[in-house]
C-alpha cells in the first residue's frame, strides 16, 4: 500500500486530530506501532510538526471518520504521493546521524549474526568494507564503538529490521523469533516520559518559589523541609 511521503509528520497529526487507533495509524503511515506511541507520548528524538494528509490530498474526512467508526478498518489512501527518486546507492542519512551508525550496526551484528553485510547495508545506508571492520573488530575506532539499537537511533524503522531479520533468519533455516524487545521498549520509554514530566513539575514549582522569594534550598521535596536540617 502506497504511504505518505512524510509519514512520522502525518502520523503525529492523526495522534492529535482523530480518535484512530495507534495500530490503524501505523498501518496507513507504514510505521511500527511503537513509533506511533512514541509520538503519542511525545517521546520522539523530536517534537514533530504534523503534517495534515487531508489537506495534501492523501485522505479524506470521511475515511478518517470510517476508521474512528471501525477499528479494525484499515484506511485507503485517497492518491498516492509522486515517488521520490533518487540515484543507486546507500540510504542517505542526516549527517547528525552518521556518527552513530557503527554502534547501530555492532548491534545487528551481534545480536542478529544472521543478517547479511548486504542487508545491513540497505538498512543503515553504509558500505560493505565498514561494516566487514566492525565484524572482524579491526575498525579505526573499534575501541569507542558501542553497540546500539539502529531503530532507537533513528537510523531504521522497525518494520524494515523485523522484515531483513526475518528474511535472513529464513535463508538460514532458522525458526523466526518474536521480538521481544518491544514490551521493554515500550516500558523504557514511558518510565522516560515520567521521569521527565515529574521533572518538569519540580522546576516550575522552584521557579514559582523562586519568583515569590521563598527558599526552598533546605526541602527533602517540595513543601516538605528537612526537620534534622538548621
Amino acid at each position: 500500500m502506497a504511504q505518505p511521503l512524510m509519514p512520522h509528520a502525518t502520523a503525529a497529526w492523526l495522534v492529535d486530530n482523530s480518535s484512530l487507533t495507534f495500530t490503524q495509524i501505523a498501518e496507513f503511515c507504514g510505521l511500527h506501532v511503537l513509533e506511533v506511541q512514541a509520538i503519542a507520548d511525545d517521546t520522539a528524538a523530536t517534537k514533530l510538526t504534523g503534517r495534515d494528509p487531508v489537506r495534501s490530498g492523501e485522505l479524506t474526512h470521511e475515511e478518517i471518520e470510517r476508521g474512528q467508526a471501525d477499528p479494525d478498518y484499515a484506511l485507503k489512501m485517497i492518491k498516492a504521493p509522486d515517488a521520490v527518486t533518487r540515484t543507486k546507492g546507500p540510504r542517505y542519512t542526516p549527517v547528525s546521524k552518521r556518527q552513530d551508525k557503527p554502534d547501530g550496526i555492532a548491534w545487528i551484528i551481534r545480536n542478529h549474526p544472521e543478517v547479511s553485510d548486504g542487508q545491513i547495508s540497505k538498512l543503515i545506508g553504509t558500505t560493505r568494507t565498514t561494516i566487514a571492520a566492525i565484524r572482524d573488530r579491526s575498525h579505526w575506532n573499534m575501541a569507542n564503538i558501542q553497540p546500539k539499537d539502529p531503530v532507537t537511533l533513528g537510523l531504521t524503522s522497525q518494520r524494515e529490521l523485523d522484515a531483513a531479520v526475518a528474511k535472513a533468519q529464513k535463508a538460514a533455516g532458522m525458526e523466526a523469533q518474536g521480538d521481544t524487545r518491544l514490551d521493554s521498549d515500550r516500558e523504557s520509554l514511558i518510565t522516560q516520559l515520567r521521569a521527565e514530566r515529574e521533572q518538569h513539575a519540580r522546576d516550575a514549582e522552584a521557579a514559582l518559589a523562586a519568583e515569590a522569594g521563598i527558599d526552598t534550598s533546605d526541602e527533602i521535596v517540595p513543601g516538605i523541609k528537612d526537620p534534622f536540617k538548621h
